[in-house]
């Protein structure tokens, strides 16, 4: 298979901490959603209602070409993870961000349909181009996330950060590599969370699970079964052992989303994961390499070994991602 390599990465995190306690929505919870929400484990979030998902982007996008010295005008390829609602229809808030970025030489274009997923496939499109086109040296690939409606809190699932990533992707030179990638998609549960909008103000939308038992447990069972076949296959295909795995990592959805796939893989999860979920909740798209970044950090150059990176969308879609690393510099977001 062939490699790609994390130049550099970085995170965007809102400076305001706000207490999931204190989110205003939850004051008109019934009782029993209300108990679902203060067991999710998140103690806090990130927020600025003032920044946009581009304003997030743009953000973390300018952290990483800083950290591997490149200006804008180096980038080659910009592939924008795009976001779950955008602020107008027609525009394009992708060339938006080319724009204010300054790449304007970049070849850029959207990805997404998937959700929370959806950063696979612009990893497996930053792979291609890398390899598709020898004059393709640099890829950046950028997300802000924030939720789609008002509130964050999204049951009975987990509870909305607002974070920028950015990631430079390149054939070679990154302490991180994507060695292997597999992805899986089901378009029985296509509609399962939606958002109405139509002739609704924007402060009456609301992120609906449109089916609580369907999601809780046949998506539950199903994704089970589908995570555990895919990361058996990931490892058989690259000769590897569940016992070679130097560490998991994941979504940050919510305590027990972290046990149940514990229990499918037989597998601990790395403990960044439990501690970002507690300090920021669930970051979209971004969460699987905030986490590995973040337990990359801590362990340091002496502790590399291969890790199993999760994603997983209600949408519904799987993916797993073969890491092999060193240790990668330490970004101003991983010291919050």
């Amino acid at each position: 298979m062939a490699a790609i390599a994390l130049r550099a990465a970085s995170w965007y995190l809102p400076p305001t901490a706000v207490a999931v306690a204190d989110l205003p929505e939850l004051a008109a919870l019934p009782a029993a959603e209300r108990a679902v929400c203060e067991a999710l484990g998140i103690d806090e979030i990130r927020a600025d209602d003032g920044l946009s998902t581009v304003d997030l982007a743009l953000r973390a996008a300018r952290q990483t070409l800083a950290e591997a010295g490149l200006e804008p005008g180096d980038v080659d390829a910009l592939v924008v993870v795009e976001p779950r609602a955008p602020e107008a229809f027609i525009t394009s808030e992708v060339t938006r961000l080319q724009a204010l970025l300054g790449a304007d030489r970049a070849l850029t274009f959207s990805v997404g349909g998937l959700g929370c997923a959806s950063l696979t496939p612009a990893l497996l499109t930053a792979r291609g181009l890398l390899y598709g086109d020898p004059d393709v040296r640099h890829v950046l690939v950028v997300h802000g996330s924030r939720p789609a409606a008002p509130h964050r809190y999204r049951h009975p699932v987990t509870v909305y950060g607002d974070c920028g990533q950015a990631l430079l992707v390149t054939r070679d030179g990154g302490p991180v590599r994507i060695t292997d990638i597999l992805m899986e998609s089901d378009g029985a549960y296509w509609d399962l969370f939606r958002v109405d909008f139509r002739d609704r103000p924007e402060q009456a939308w609301r992120e609906v699970c449109t089916d609580v038992p369907r999601y809780s447990f046949t998506l539950a069972m199903e994704s089970r079964a589908r995570l555990r076949a895919l990361r058996d296959r990931l490892l058989d295909r690259n000769n590897l052992r569940t016992a070679d795995i130097r560490r998991h990592v994941g979504q940050n959805l919510s305590l027990s989303a972290f046990r149940f796939h514990e229990e499918a893989l037989g597998a601990a999860l790395d403990t960044a994961c439990r501690d970002n979920l507690r300090r920021f909740g669930h970051l979209g798209a971004n969460d699987p390499l905030f986490n590995l970044y973040t337990a990359l950090a801590r362990e340091g150059p002496d502790d590399p070994g291969p890790s199993v990176v999760l994603n997983i969308s209600p949408a519904a879609s799987w993916s797993v991602l073969l890491v092999d690393n060193g240790a990668p510099s330490q970004s101003r977001s991983l010291a919050l």
